[in-house]
């Protein structure tokens, strides 16, 4: 018993490392590469990885299995079920994330292999309010994000009025997106008779940021909570370590969405907002009740949340960090209310620009110089 207690820590840390080396390989692998090739001033041709589907899902399910076996926190041990477990395939492609205590005991209840017409019908409903939220509502969304998120390099900003179209579009976009992708999981699961988490309830409803990540990805929030910020010590070692915390776990956060310093800026805002919501918090003595707050200051919060979420996700749909903040920019007034975008922009990829007639209005077809150009892509913004 002693030797197994004594290995039990290497054990643990090879079996994360052998789990985190192929999720870095086939994530950022070229990235880093890239990245490094550029700084020493040299080309590589790098090969193309291509990324398995669903790797970032079923390696943070593996890891929080490991972990709560070190800590004899399992309780099922079958091994057929944890394979069932790691390769559930409904969620591999947007969450929820799952977590083996309130998934493998639902594989021994011999029920779930049966059919039941209250499990389909319950779980089809839910699959096609899901398959609405991403083919109608985000699909349908899609038109207006790309002009602004999409401009060639080198192009020039678009207006504050066309900057926010595009913002607010893709905020909107992307919840439908992945909450439909989610409940799309959660109604296929339903119906074989296997219940999933949710992982979203109204986010954007939140009023301050704190209550954001408690509605967005709610099993994303549990993770990184229960097995990034708890194990670098949480709140038990003074202020300063808390929120030093927290901001490396949203940063490790943002990281995790992607290979890109705006996933990682992405990450690194959120955890600066956090850590400001929790000081405020602090100094003003807690959180009143949200029923306890006028109506107008509760509008207000929502509001200001909303305003500061859509701008964050800028970071997370922008190409690159010169494209993000070309796009805020132009959020915050810097380049006018209309903007000014050049021809070739405008016609070779929808982009929306003066020089196409107004915004309101559809044109085929743009002039300069007297030469006449045939738009390739109408965006809805023109």
């Amino acid at each position: 018993m002693a030797t197994s207690t004594r290995f039990r820590g290497p054990i643990l840390g090879f079996a994360l490392f052998l789990n985190l080396i192929v999720l870095a390989y086939f994530k950022y692998y070229l990235f880093f590469a890239a990245e490094i090739s550029r700084a020493a001033g040299f080309d590589v041709n790098i090969a193309t990885i291509y990324l398995p589907i669903g790797i970032s899902f079923y390696t943070f399910t593996q890891i929080a299995f490991l972990v709560d076996t070190y800590h004899d926190k399992v309780k099922e041990l079958n091994f057929i079920h944890y394979l069932l477990f790691v390769t559930y395939f409904p969620h591999l492609i947007a969450g929820p994330i799952l977590h083996h205590a309130e998934m493998m005991q639902q594989f021994r209840t011999k029920s779930i292999y049966r059919l039941k017409a209250e499990n389909i019908s319950v779980g089809l409903t839910i699959f096609i309010i899901g398959l609405f939220k991403k083919v109608v509502l985000a699909d349908g969304i899609a038109p207006f994000v790309g002009p602004i998120f999409d401009a060639p390099a080198g192009a020039a900003a678009p207006g504050m009025a066309a900057a926010w179209v595009g913002a607010l579009a893709y905020t909107l976009q992307l919840y439908f997106d992945f909450s439909g992708y989610s409940d799309m999981a959660i109604g296929l699961s339903r119906m074989f008779g296997i219940i999933l988490p949710l992982n979203f309830a109204s986010p954007y409803k939140a009023e301050s940021i704190i209550e954001f990540w408690r509605r967005w990805h709610m099993t994303l929030s549990r993770f990184l909570r229960d097995y990034l910020y708890f194990a670098l010590g949480g709140s038990h070692r003074g202020t300063a370590r808390r929120y030093a915390n927290l901001f490396i776990t949203m940063l490790l956060g943002g990281i995790w969405h992607g290979a890109g310093w705006t996933f990682l800026l992405w990450g690194a805002v959120h955890g600066v907002l956090l850590t400001l919501n929790h000081a405020f918090r602090a100094v003003a003595g807690g959180t009143r009740p949200a029923s306890a707050r006028p109506a107008w200051i509760r509008a207000a919060f929502v509001l200001g949340t909303f305003i500061l979420v859509t701008m964050a996700w800028v970071l997370f749909r922008a190409p690159d960090v010169t494209a993000a903040f070309r796009i805020l920019s132009s959020m915050v007034g810097w380049h006018g209310f209309e903007g000014s975008v050049p021809l070739n922009a405008a016609c070779g990829s929808g982009y929306c620009s003066p020089s196409c007639g107004s915004p309101r209005i559809r044109r085929p077809s743009c002039a300069t110089g007297g030469r006449p150009w045939r738009c390739r892509k109408v965006s809805p913004l023109c």
